[in-house]
């Protein structure tokens, strides 16, 4: 085993811990809701092995399923390696063999052609199944109750797209998974596989259309209408990959753009809508119909997020310094040429979550992720290299804002939204916090923290405690004891 290098992608909660766990009854302070019955699933990039190269990237590490498991007030906790062809191949030979992110010109010849996907991005619960997710491959089925996996998942051979987006929308009333692959033809290709599948888990639709640039395509929206997907100038070059360099470059002098069709219609009936030139968005909070106006809230940059993108792109901007924030973007279908109208709605921030229930409608609050500047300097880890050290509620008709602060170089993940039975309640969010222990980054103890999800400012109802550094997840799903009774998978 080599040493890792210390990059901001190897130290503080991004510091490899490279170990599966169990653990029953953890630490519970406060008391958890009797309503809260399920699984917290998250999705954590590890690393198994050390990289072949010195400037690899959290995002190119080793999938691992984490769950926290809430019964009847206790909570277990089990965390276990996504085992993905890549992985089993690395496993047996004991060293790495794949090399730089998404590039596989530079991995060892004994793997040429295997499966590179780590499957490290969003766990996914739709029609009685679990899928862990990363946009570069297919999705690998989980079985819920052990965290086995259970291998490549393509629609029983019916799925053509080679690769399957780490964020699929479900329609919670039809409950149709309606999900995309771009580079659907393989590395490079500038083809969008767009899919639903119905309610039962069964692939009704396949289209493929061309985008106008290769772009990186993180995340889409649905309405009741419409399918929609932003398409932001960070883009692929296969010359670049073939000899060596990094699949994706930000082009800061290129306009960004919008792909909207009836969402069961025809991609023949896509309209292509430019929008502004060098800014970026890795996720979408929501998108609704409002009669002819569809609205697209947005967490918005004004480049791409991640500093290696921007590098590789010749930008040089700190990351404190980018501007940006969530933005309403809003269009009229009833004109022949529709254009973006844009205007503020919260400050700048990401990893957005809405209530399921939401999805594609009309919506009164979200929640998302930001910095609190008073928070003190953030803790080094997460894909970006910082994390976020605040939880924001707010509401997009009115703008009114509510926060959840952490303590001094804490830092806080994504939270999940588990609902109410009481249809007057607004429910709870989790998230996992993660505490500093001393001066060392990577000296930390995690928590899930247990909010009021429409009183977030009044602080956790309840902490329950691992006592371990746990690495930084990238997103999460909350599963009802309810959908994990209907699994596929026998316990």
């Amino acid at each position: 085993m080599g040493a890792f290098p210390q990059t901001i992608h190897f130290i503080g909660s991004n510091t490899p811990r490279r170990a599966e766990i169990t653990i029953r009854d953890l630490e519970v302070e406060g008391e958890i809701p009797a309503a809260i019955d399920g699984a917290f699933f998250r999705a954590v990039p590890d690393n198994a092995h050390a990289p072949l190269f010195d400037e690899d990237i959290a995002l190119n590490a080793d999938g691992m399923i984490a769950r926290f498991n809430f019964v009847e007030g206790a909570v277990d906790f089990d965390i276990r390696w996504v085992e993905t062809e890549r992985f089993l191949a690395e496993k047996e030979a004991r060293r790495r063999l794949f090399g730089q992110y998404r590039n596989p010109f530079t991995d060892d010849e004994s793997v040429a052609g295997m499966d590179r996907t780590v499957s490290n991005t969003t766990p996914v619960w739709h029609a009685g199944r679990l899928f862990m997710t990363k946009e570069d491959g297919r999705a690998y089925e989980i079985n819920p109750h052990t965290l086995a996996t259970l291998g490549k998942w393509d629609y029983y051979g019916a799925l053509r797209s080679e690769t399957f987006t780490a964020h699929p929308r479900i329609d919670p009333q039809t409950g149709e998974m309606f999900f995309f692959g771009y580079e659907a033809g393989g590395l490079c290709s500038d083809d969008i596989a767009y899919c639903i599948a119905d309610r039962d888990g069964n692939l009704t639709r396949e289209q493929w259309f061309k985008q106008p640039y290769l772009s990186t395509i993180h995340d889409f929206v649905i309405t009741e209408k419409y399918a929609i997907w932003p398409i932001f100038p960070t883009t692929a070059d296969l010359e670049r990959i073939q000899s060596g360099g990094a699949h994706w470059a930000h082009q800061q002098d290129l306009e960004s753009w919008i792909a909207i069709m009836p969402r069961y219609g025809d991609v023949s009936e896509m309209k292509w809508i430019k929008g502004p030139v060098g800014v970026s968005c890795f996720h979408e909070v929501n998108g609704y119909d409002d009669g002819d106006l569809v609205h697209l809230d947005l967490c918005l940059s004004a480049t791409n997020a991640f500093s290696f993108m921007r590098e590789a792109g010749g930008i040089d901007i700190p990351q404190h310094e980018i501007g940006g924030g969530l933005v309403r973007w809003t269009l009229d279908m009833s004109k022949d040429a529709p254009e973006i109208e844009e205007r503020p709605l919260g400050p700048p921030g990401d990893l957005p979550r809405l209530a399921d229930a939401d999805q594609g409608r009309p919506y009164n609050r979200a929640w998302y992720l930001s910095m609190n500047p008073e928070g003190g300097p953030p803790m080094p880890g997460g894909p970006v290299g910082v994390n976020f050290n605040c939880l924001l509620r707010i509401e997009p008709g009115n703008g009114r804002l509510t926060a959840l602060g952490v303590p001094p170089g804490a830092a806080i993940s994504e939270p999940v939204h588990v609902p109410s039975p009481d249809a007057q309640h607004g429910g709870w969010l989790m998230s996992v916090v993660d505490i500093p222990q001393g001066p060392d980054p990577a000296n930390y103890v995690s928590e899930v923290w247990i909010v009021e999800a429409d009183e977030v400012e009044k602080g956790p109802i309840a902490k329950v405690k691992t006592g371990l550094p746990l690495r930084s997840q990238v997103h999460g799903s909350w599963v009802s004891r309810e959908r994990m009774d209907t699994s596929k998978a026998h316990a």
